[in-house]
């Protein structure tokens, strides 16, 4: 099916915003990798000299991976869909990786969860992106695209406020696990 083709319908503000909730969920991704990744290397041992280093896994994978994944996306033909099935992988890996990423026993597994990570955000990022050229007249892609930059302002101030809320509703600030960890980090 051409999308190009076809006169795409016009979408309430709802149904923009409930299109764009994926790309919220992963600009908390992003947000919780960017807030977090630096304490719980210090907590794993990293001194401070390593850490630009260690971050190289953000704009290598994004300069790699979203080029290939865009290309890939666009000639991408399923019954699911042309974007779903990276937006089902990405978010998946996204996921795992978010959960096992503070419980890193070692600086190493640590750093290689990061990059996994963020090919992970990227493969879902840049397919979600073109989602709304595919999905919106033109005359709504602004609109589209507006919502999308929202979403990543909101994800991100939540996601590095998340630990501040945990504190906020109970949660002990100085509890940690054995790896010195906090717990809120771990759960946020």
């Amino acid at each position: 099916m051409n999308l190009g083709l076809m006169t795409k319908p016009r979408l309430s503000l709802m149904r923009l915003i409930e299109m764009n909730l994926g790309f919220l969920g992963l600009q908390f991704s992003f947000g919780l990798q960017q807030a977090n990744m630096a304490p719980i290397y210090g907590y794993l041992g990293a001194d401070e000299a390593s850490l630009p280093l260690l971050w190289l896994a953000g704009p290598m994978t994004g300069l790699l991976i979203q080029p290939l994944i865009g290309a890939m996306s666009d000639r991408t033909s399923t019954r699911i869909g042309r974007r779903t099935p990276y937006f089902l992988v990405g978010a998946i890996l996204c996921s795992l990786c978010l959960l096992a990423m503070p419980y890193s026993p070692t600086l190493w597994v640590a750093a290689s969860l990061l990059w996994v990570l963020d090919a992970a955000n990227n493969v879902t990022m840049e397919p979600y992106r073109a989602y709304v050229g595919d999905r919106l007249p033109d005359d709504q892609r602004a609109a589209g695209f507006l919502t999308q930059s929202a979403f990543t302002g909101l994800a991100q101030t939540l996601s590095y406020l998340a630990p501040s809320l945990l504190v906020w509703i109970g949660f002990n600030k100085d509890a940690v696990d054995g790896n010195g960890i906090p717990d809120i980090t771990q759960i946020a």
